[in-house]
């Protein structure tokens, strides 16, 4: 796989053009096809986290071809960049006919964006709804965050069932 970065049409100095914000769109048909984009994070020289939730997140089982879905928590601090959220809401419905397994969508997902953007911290939270009776969730995160960082918890329940 390989990861998307910033085009050499796309210089890394601030002055790049967002390709798909403001524009429409065609949805992208597979995570490897989509574009992420990303802009000069403002207040580079602060420490502040940015979250994106993703509650309906949809990918395919690879085995069984039947939908998959998960509630997906990211959370970054970054250093000299952010991600365009559009291209980012693009990304993660790509996979909605990508045939992975949970541990690989949500470490993609993860990896793709510290690729991306060299964030100070970034972690992910993937709670996957029950296949076969049994929920699966997969938890990942760059290192400790910074000292000093307020990092809000993700506060999605766990999977309960009857009982």
């Amino acid at each position: 796989m390989s990861s998307p970065t910033p085009s050499p049409a796309r210089p890394d100095d601030g002055s790049q053009t967002l390709t798909q914000l403001g524009r429409n769109t065609t949805q992208p048909t597979s995570p490897e096809e989509a574009i992420l984009e990303r802009v000069p994070a403002p207040d580079a020289d602060r420490r502040y986290v940015v979250r994106f939730t993703a509650p309906e997140f949809t990918s395919l089982c690879p085995v069984t071809g039947q939908p998959d879905f998960a509630h997906i928590v990211i959370d970054y601090i970054p250093r000299q960049w952010i991600v365009e959220s559009k291209s980012l809401k693009l990304f993660l419905t790509s996979f909605r006919n990508h045939g992975a397994f949970h541990e690989k969508c949500s470490m993609q997902i993860a990896t793709t964006l510290v690729d991306l953007l060299d964030p100070v911290w970034l972690r992910i939270g993937a709670y996957w709804y029950p296949r076969g009776g049994m929920p699966i969730d997969i938890f990942w995160q760059t290192g400790a965050p910074p000292e000093g960082a307020w990092i809000p918890p993700q506060d999605v329940s766990g999977y309960r069932g009857r009982g």
